[in-house]
């Protein structure tokens, strides 16, 4: 299936331009990341899933832990990545031994059903299976399987969650996120500028992990936000199929996703921010916003509180560290975050009281591209997480101790009837 969808990469960058309205640069990520997340479980899967051997207290005890598949796993995905979010969770499933059954995206099915085609196409075992359809679709999906890997948005996923409560099956949840970034004041500017930019915009600021606001110490708040400006200003926005990286960021996946970025970016506007680039949809066909950099933004802004998810980089001027930490915290969300400072011990020290589940210090949104690490949310950003070494396969099984008598004896002195000591 690996060696199909490298043999298929253009066809499928093209299906996924057509589907979403990404840039060729952005689209073509999405079937080489999925090949390399398929490679990564091909190389480590075995390992991960051998029997371990703990060790006993008891002599003629031998204990073993064997990994065993759900036989039926759901993986709902969301349109964002029509083949990317699949991929980063049933190559897994499936090494693991389960079947898995596919809901995508009722906005963008047709790469995956492509996928799913091509699988079918080289004689592979009837386990894997696809159900197209609107939110009907996705809660039959729940109904009938026995894990549930759910990405989306918040309201969905605690529907998802509930049910799968009441079913008593596990589920794992990456929901919405509004990840922080903060510069302090030691920071090489120009490279957090442009870290802001590409965190933010990136498939037009339609990713899970995307910088959704940005604090800034004061003494260098107006040199970064001047270079944010420069470097949002460069950016070549359109969808170009066929011509390899003529632009940078393409078109908002739909209608109604293009509202929500408009209704934000509005609404902070009529509350005093200002918007330095962009802030109104392109004229013409398409769904196009352009990138968009706010300032004079407070907290209580749908723009800084809200997912946002479009290519919107709002910055707000904070005193010092504890401000942009405290201000950071200050959200429901906790999926990932940056901080960028020359001093790397200072930076590790205050990444690890952001709150979330990824954080990156002087880089961006680049956690997920190691896949020992594990990619789950804090807070409302979900529950659970893909990847993450050996943890990432094993979530798709149910572990089974044995315990084998390696000597025959007499009864055990605990057996009843239960004897006194003898002196």
């Amino acid at each position: 299936w690996r060696d199909w969808l490298a043999e298929h990469s253009a066809d499928l960058v093209d299906l996924v331009q057509q589907e979403t309205g990404k840039s060729y640069g952005d689209a073509v990520g999405e079937p080489a990341y999925g090949i390399q997340v398929t490679d990564y479980w091909l190389e480590h899967a075995e390992a991960f899933l051998a029997p371990e051997h703990p060790e006993s207290a008891v002599p003629t005890h031998r204990l073993e832990i064997s990994h065993h598949p759900y036989p039926l796993v759901g993986v709902i995905s969301p349109w964002n990545g029509p083949l990317t979010m699949p991929m980063l969770d049933i190559p897994a499933a499936l090494m693991a031994g389960a079947a898995v059954l596919s809901k995508p995206s009722e906005l963008t099915p047709l790469t995956w059903a492509e996928a799913v085609r091509g699988w079918r196409e080289i004689g592979a075992p009837d386990v894997l299976g696809i159900a197209t359809g609107d939110g009907a679709t996705g809660a039959a999906v729940v109904d009938v399987v026995d894990f549930i890997q759910f990405t989306g948005s918040v309201r969905t996923g605690r529907a998802v969650a509930a049910r799968a409560g009441e079913r008593l099956i596990p589920s794992s949840l990456e929901l919405g996120g509004k990840d922080p970034l903060i510069v302090l004041a030691d920071a090489d500017l120009d490279r957090a500028a442009r870290a802001a930019v590409w965190g933010a915009c990136v498939f037009s600021g339609q990713g899970c992990s995307a910088v959704e606001r940005v604090y800034v110490e004061d003494a260098v708040y107006a040199d970064f936000v001047a270079r944010v400006v420069d470097w949002a200003g460069r950016i070549r926005q359109g969808t170009v199929r066929g011509e390899p990286y003529v632009t940078d960021i393409g078109a908002m996946s739909s209608e109604a996703q293009l509202r929500i970025v408009e209704e934000q970016v509005d609404a902070a506007v009529a509350a005093g921010a200002r918007a330095l680039t962009g802030g109104a949809r392109l004229q013409g066909p398409g769904w196009y916003y352009p990138p968009t950099v706010l300032v004079d933004v407070t907290d209580d802004m749908a723009v800084m509180r809200e997912e946002t998810f479009g290519p919107v980089v709002p910055i707000a001027r904070v005193a010092d560290a504890a401000e942009a930490l405290r201000r950071a915290n200050d959200s429901e969300f906790g999926l990932s975050g940056s901080v960028f400072t020359a001093d790397r011990e200072r930076g590790s020290a205050l990444a690890a009281q952001v709150e979330v589940g990824a954080i990156c210090v002087n880089d961006v949104c680049t956690t997920n591209f190691h896949l020992s690490l594990p990619s789950g949310g804090w807070k409302s950003s979900g529950i659970g997480a893909r990847f993450g070494g050996a943890a990432g396969i094993r979530k798709y099984t149910r572990a089974q101790a044995t315990l084998t008598l390696t000597e025959s004896g007499a009864a055990e002195p605990h057996w009843y009837p239960i004897l006194p000591p003898t002196t």
